[in-house]
């Protein structure tokens, strides 16, 4: 059984699996965004932070790393995938079609946000989003961490987000 997983935050620089492969992707209908608060990896209960979500978006597409699983390694890789990112249940798992950059199309899990789910917060404005990353720290640390380490991978694969970057300069402005 051949598995595909999208990466397009911490799976880029943290994937937790064996890979055999890495390819450029694309995930048509999406947009990456701070859209979910964290209370158990990038913040907490009482003060939470925010992680990368995917949000439905219809004119959208996100970036990111189509991730092969290494053979034999599937079902560990699932069981692994879901402790991670289904702890709050704010993720919904899903098999999305997503396009390598060679052309070929592939089935990939992904993780996308449940807009309905407590956590879900897509209506932040960047500045907003800013003052909670910059001291936020969750069970995986800070929410800082984070954000620096998604953003310095996009920028290592040539995959520029205009967001992330203002986000970058202005959380290194806030918590400094």
């Amino acid at each position: 059984m051949t598995m595909w997983v999208f990466g397009y935050a911490s799976l880029l620089w943290n994937p937790g699996f064996p890979v055999a492969r890495h390819a450029l992707a694309t995930l048509p209908g999406w947009h990456r965004s701070f859209c979910m608060y964290s209370i158990h990896h990038r913040g907490t209960e009482d003060h939470p932070g925010l992680v990368l979500a995917l949000d439905a978006m219809d004119a959208a597409a996100c970036k990111g790393q189509a991730l092969l699983v290494e053979a034999a390694a599937e079902e560990e890789t699932l069981a692994y995938l879901r402790e991670r990112e289904l702890v709050s249940s704010a993720y919904l798992e899903k098999t999305l079609p997503v396009q390598l950059d060679t052309g070929e199309t592939i089935e990939a899990l992904t993780y996308v946000i449940d807009p309905d789910h407590v956590q879900y917060c897509g209506h932040l404005t960047l500045e907003d989003q800013a003052r909670i990353i910059a001291t936020a720290v969750g069970g995986r640390g800070p929410n800082t961490e984070y954000l620096y380490n998604t953003a310095r991978h996009l920028a290592e694969l040539g995959l520029p987000d205009a967001d992330l970057d203002w986000l970058t300069e202005r959380v290194r402005c806030l918590a400094a």
